[in-house]
């Protein structure tokens, strides 16, 4: 029985361990604004289907925190505030399914598919946190993806007012935000 208890806690002393002395209360995520059905089965014909690639990210997006852009030559972090996941691999995931519910194709992620990837969108994502002069969430991403002969890119950019610099209110304005852009992406994809 002491085996048992020990195992635990050494597991709550690294997780610990991770956030710098305390495990954060709460976790932040993403969330679509809009999903697909459960039991909706859909198929793609060769070279139909399009795949996600997670977002390439500058340094101060490798991290669960949440930047604070606090002028272009400096950025802090917001306190008590961490994602769940890299903020890369959230809008990844929160893409993929945004692309799914407004195309109507099938959308692959990039450790899905083994042999035909179909149409392959990646990028980068540039910002993804607080603007404190404007006081807003602020998301901006470049998407590339082939077309034709060659290959295409734009820039795509969401911003939603935010009330204070907390995490109640980041949080939900930066899914917004990141959902809008989504959006955006999907009706590009949509409309080539």
């Amino acid at each position: 029985m002491p085996i048992r208890l020990a195992l635990p806690a050494a597991a709550l002393l690294a997780l610990a361990g991770c956030f710098g002395g305390g495990a954060p209360s709460q976790l932040l995520t993403l969330t679509p604004s809009q999903s697909r059905p459960a039991a909706s089965p859909q198929s793609a014909g060769q070279g139909a289907a399009i795949t996600v690639v997670d977002p390439t990210v500058p340094q101060a997006l490798r991290t669960t925190r949440i930047p604070v852009y606090v002028s272009d030559t400096t950025i802090q972090y917001l306190e008590d505030a961490a994602w769940v996941e890299n903020p890369g691999v959230l809008f990844g995931r929160l893409l993929g399914e945004t692309i799914a519910v407004r195309t109507g194709r099938v959308v692959l992620d990039a450790r899905q598919y083994s042999q035909d990837p179909g149409t392959r969108i990646t990028g980068q994502l540039h910002r993804f946190g607080l603007d404190p002069a404007r006081m807003e969430a602020v998301v901006v991403y470049d998407a590339t993806m082939p077309r034709g002969a060659g290959i295409v890119t734009n820039r795509f950019e969401a911003r939603v007012p935010v009330a204070e610099a907390t995490p109640a209110a980041v949080a939900p304005a930066l899914n917004q935000a990141a959902n809008q852009a989504a959006e955006q992406v999907a009706a590009w994809v949509g409309g080539g």
